[in-house]
Order: C-alpha cells, then structure tokens, then sequence
C-alpha cells in the first residue's frame, strides 16, 4: 500500500509514519516527489487495514497499490524517475544514447569505436565481455581483459561504459569497472542475479526477455527494485513471434504502455529488435517519437569482421547520421541529446 502524506507534514510525521510501517512487519520504500511524499509500506498488506495508518498525523490518503509490482508502479511513484549517470541522465527531457560493439575483441577495435560514437553524439559506450551465446562454441567473450578494455576506452573518452552481467558470480570483478549493468534477455528472470544487483547501487539497464510480457518485465525490475537500487532502467529489444523477416519483432507498442504504467527510464535497442542494420535508424527513429528515453545501438568499426552480431551493427559513419537524425526527432518532441558532462575531447591519431 502507499500512504500519502500531507503537504505540509513535517519530517517527524514522516519519520513517525515510517516507524508504524516497520512496527507492522512491511519494509519500508520513501519517495519524495515534488507535489507529495508518498511511503511505500510494502509486503503482506492484504489483512492490513488502511485505517491503521490513516489516523497517523500528516498522513492525507492510504490507498492500495493495484498491480503486482508495487515500487515500479506510477501509482507509487507518479513522477518520471531521472537517473543521474557520470554526467548525463535518462528519463527526463534528454536522450541517452548508448552504443558501441556487441563484443570487446581488441584494444584497437573498442578504442576505435569509442572516439566514433563519442563524436558521433553518444552519451555511452556499451561493449560486451561476458557473451550469452546460443552455441557452447561460439566467441564467448574476452572476460577481465575486455573489461579493462573498456576501462581504458572510458578513459579515453570519458563515456561510461555499459556492460552485460550473466551471473551473480561476475558481480564481484564487474562491479570494480562497470557504470551500467546490463542485463540481457535471457536473463531478465534469473531472479539470483536481480536480487544480488538489487544490493548494489550501480545502475542497470533490464533488457525484456524473449517471449515475456510487459508485466513479467515490470516483476524482474520489482526485484532490483526491492532490493534497494532504484536505478533501473528498462528496454524494449523486440520479442520472438511467427515473423521471421527480422531478428525479432520490434513492440513500438511497448514504449508509450511501459510510460503509462511505470515511472522508470523507457530504451528502446533498434539493432537487436531488427537484426538488420538496413533497419536500425527506420526503428530508432519510431521509437524516440513514441516517446523512448533513450537508444541503445550496436556499431562496429567493420560489421562484416565482427565476431558477433555484425550483421546489425552499423559503422560509425551510418550512426552518425542516425543519431543526427533521432537528434532532429527529439527537436520535434521539445527533447535533446544527453551529453556526460565528463568527456574531454577524444584524441586523434590513435594508434
């Protein structure tokens, strides 16, 4: 249930209102909005009676939350959630875009791309290191060493870099290089994994799974969520249906629902919802005017030599245009790219 305060309940009432919640068995979740602070009082609520919590001073109105999950729900948190990420931020009125190989291969090829899609307009750098791959045979990923990879071409560059976690038993060595956690499709139900990033505080991009719904993707971030981190981000990267002329099929429809329903950051990912890099920029620009937060896109210096997904990565020179393009798009929708305010002009000539 959610317990609306009062306008002008002073901090003691807050504090007093929280106490009662905890004396109840319920774990306890603030949100201080601009217009109302509203605490989550969150648990086994049904046999509790509103009016136990009613009659609390500086409390205005007692209500109980609806859908299954309760701390990503906009009826607990009515406004836009804006994460705040080494100098750029996603969910208000910017742009995040994210992009960068699907896997580390080499310190010229993650280098070489980081200073393209820094140039280009990118907010992040987004490299793989860890790889989910159908096949036991296929590249599975540099591990350590494509981390410290991306840690010099963060330095470099000054994007943050946005990285893929299979296991909680990653969690240890990612969380020493990592800015964003990504978690991929086939993960978003590895409950193990979203309760062990839930007592981090390192922010996490939660990738829809293959086939889930819009709900089972709002209970999977409830995880994270639950655990403590409210830095969560969620992604549109198309679900498996009986299409088979793209990779996946793209849910425009998604983007404006998830609005609606949660107040978390909203990424559409063009590549691996098209598999076709003839398609990305076409989706990426759907998907900002149905009012995404951001882009999450996968380029690679030579698509046609990539050890993974080069066949949806586009070369730096078609992201530039892409990104000037959902830039123009983001005009039209009174929005702007995100920039980190932490770059520093990449350097030229590397070798």
């Amino acid at each position: 249930m959610m317990i609306i305060m009062k306008v002008n309940a002073t901090p003691q009432q807050v504090e007093g209102v929280i106490a009662s919640v905890k004396e109840a068995g319920l774990n306890v979740h603030l949100s201080q909005g601009v217009e109302a602070t509203i605490i989550g009082a969150i648990g086994e609520t049904h046999n509790i009676p509103l009016e136990r919590f009613e009659s609390l001073d500086g409390v205005d109105l007692v209500q109980r939350i609806t859908q299954p999950y309760k701390l990503a729900s906009r009826q607990f948190h009515p406004e836009n959630t804006i994460l705040n990420i080494d100098g750029f931020t996603v969910g208000g009125d910017e742009i995040a875009v994210m992009a960068g190989p699907c896997a580390v291969e080499s310190r010229s090829q993650i280098i070489e791309t980081a200073i393209a899609v820094k140039e280009a307009g990118a907010s992040a750098l987004r490299g793989g290191v860890f790889k989910p791959r159908t096949s036991p045979y296929a590249f599975q990923g540099l591990g350590e060493e494509g981390l410290e990879l991306l840690a010099e071409a963060r330095e470099e560059t000054g994007l943050p870099i946005v990285v893929e976690i299979m296991s909680q038993v990653q969690l240890d060595v990612m969380v020493k290089y990592v800015d964003v956690f990504q978690v991929g499709a086939r993960n978003m139900q590895n409950f193990n994994l979203l309760r062990a990033i839930g007592e981090t505080r390192t922010p996490v991009l939660l990738k829809r799974g293959l086939s889930a719904s819009i709900e089972e993707l709002l209970m999977s971030a409830e995880y994270i969520l639950a655990g403590g981190n409210n830095r969560v981000m969620l992604c549109e990267r198309g679900i498996r249906t009986f299409e088979t002329s793209t990779r996946n099929t793209t849910d425009i429809n998604a983007i404006p629902v998830l609005k609606n329903l949660t107040h978390l950051p909203v990424i559409l990912d063009p590549s691996h919802s098209t598999g076709h890099a003839n398609y990305v920029a076409a989706v990426a620009r759907a998907g900002i005017a149905a009012g995404a937060d951001g882009l999450i896109v996968e380029v690679h210096p030579d698509p046609a030599k990539a050890v993974s997904d080069g066949k949806q990565s586009l070369k730096p020179e078609a992201f530039a245009e892409m990104v000037k393009q959902v830039g123009q798009i983001a005009q039209v929708m009174g929005r702007g790219l995100a920039v980190s305010s932490a770059y520093q002009p990449a350097k030229q000539g590397w070798a």
